[in-house]
């Protein structure tokens, strides 16, 4: 009988392709199941200590969630397993609450709008600032975590004079979050020097690494203190399933994001949970075929008379493709694309018979959207700007139906 040794995020013994199908699996023993069970408990046997249970109540934790958690913790090199979250949102919403009363979040423009909507309502109620910048202006960037630090300094020496501490002082001054890329601009940030400038200043930092998926970037090696996931994106990679994730190294920040997650109930389905992993299986696969399909529709649409500006890292000429060749092993499979009015990108979207004109992305299936028809979308977003998230379907179809679209 043999069993699989467990991954550590020092030295890995797998390329990540390898890892996405061994890790996160039962010991290997005769007669036992290639992949784990679904555990669908929500209690457990427990006497005694409850804290010396591995396992008591589902809220806390379950061996549902844990090879998911296992897997991912070893795709980002992290320490320690990840958290699994019941949607993407529930995962941000957790790490944004990290931010203490009196910091400041500084976050990119061009998020996730869901991380912005989020954000403004938790720094409004636990009374933190919320600065947006530009994310690819790292000198900008920097410039906002100075500015930030100074008006703290000042606000903690007014509260000490008064004999008054900052609560949730020992957070440090606030967080940075970077998205690299960005949603939906596709803005790459120079992670590894916004990560130093941040902490030698006393700010957390977490990545969204939603877009480049651990194949492609592992913010914990640039860094980041914190990675979060949509996990319903390429993760699970099928549009079935809605999950989030995040991961981090420090034993104390986990434990503070395993606290608020079991304290607000943000947990996830085990159904759902192993869904993912199964997902988790192609991942490489599936982003391989989406990525060389993305390259070539970005490359078609640049040359297209019709369209006003392509943003793709893969293009010679995008203003972040050095930095991604730099961070990242691959370039992804986002595009967005920008036409001269939100009428005609309505239209293309509307015209498509292969493409799905849909929110979301990362699944098998390739998805089209114009990002301006959600309300909550910044303002610095073109009109006529189309996102497109692509598939795995034949490269010749999809440029077809997306040419004709076009047209």
């Amino acid at each position: 009988m043999t069993s699989r040794e467990p991954e550590t995020a020092a030295s890995p013994k797998f390329a990540p392709d390898t890892l996405v199908v061994e890790t996160g699996r039962p010991p290997r023993t005769d007669g036992a199941s290639v992949n784990p069970p679904i555990d669908l408990s929500s209690t457990f046997v427990s006497t005694g200590d409850i804290d010396a249970s591995p396992y008591a109540y589902a809220r806390f934790d379950t061996p549902a969630w844990s090879p998911f958690e296992e897997a991912l913790g070893s795709l980002e090199h992290s320490a320690l397993p990840g958290l699994v979250f019941g949607s993407g949102l529930a995962a941000i919403s957790a790490v944004i609450s990290l931010v203490p009363a009196g910091g400041t979040l500084v976050i990119p423009t061009h998020s996730y709008q869901g991380a912005l909507a989020s954000a403004e309502q938790i720094a409004h109620r636990q009374g933190f600032d919320l600065v947006t910048v530009d994310i690819a202006d790292t000198e900008a960037v920097i410039a906002a975590l100075d500015e930030a630090s100074t008006r703290t300094a000042a606000a903690d020496a007014a509260a000490a004079s008064a004999g008054e501490g900052r609560v949730g002082s020992e957070s440090g001054l606030g967080m940075l979050w970077i998205e690299s890329p960005t949603n939906p601009m596709l803005e790459v940030a120079d992670v590894p020097a916004l990560t130093t400038a941040a902490r030698d200043r006393g700010f957390l930092v977490t990545v969204d690494n939603t877009f480049a998926t651990p194949l492609l970037q592992t913010p914990l090696d640039l860094g980041a203190d914190i990675v979060v996931h949509s996990v319903t994106k390429y993760l699970a990679g099928h549009s079935d399933v809605v999950l989030g994730a995040a991961l981090t190294s420090s034993v104390e920040l986990r434990e503070r994001l395993h606290t608020e997650r079991s304290m607000r109930g943000a947990i996830a389905g085990p159904f759902e949970v192993w869904l993912a992993l199964r997902g988790l299986r192609t991942l490489a696969v599936r982003l391989d075929r989406a990525q060389a399909n993305a390259q070539a529709i970005a490359e078609r649409l640049t040359a297209h008379a019709g369209v006003v500006e392509t943003r793709y890292p893969g293009l010679l000429d995008d203003p972040g493709h050095a930095r991604a060749s730099e961070q990242m092993s691959g370039f992804g499979a986002i595009i967005a694309f920008t036409v001269d009015t939100a009428e005609k990108a309505t239209a293309i979207a509307e015209a498509v018979r292969l493409w799905t004109p849909a929110t979301s992305l990362g699944g098998v299936e390739s998805l089209i959207e114009r990002r301006r028809r959600h309300p909550s979308e910044p303002v610095t977003v073109p009109e006529g700007l189309i996102r497109l998230s692509v598939g795995i379907e034949n490269l010749e179809d999809l440029w077809a139906d997306l040419e004709a679209a076009l047209g």
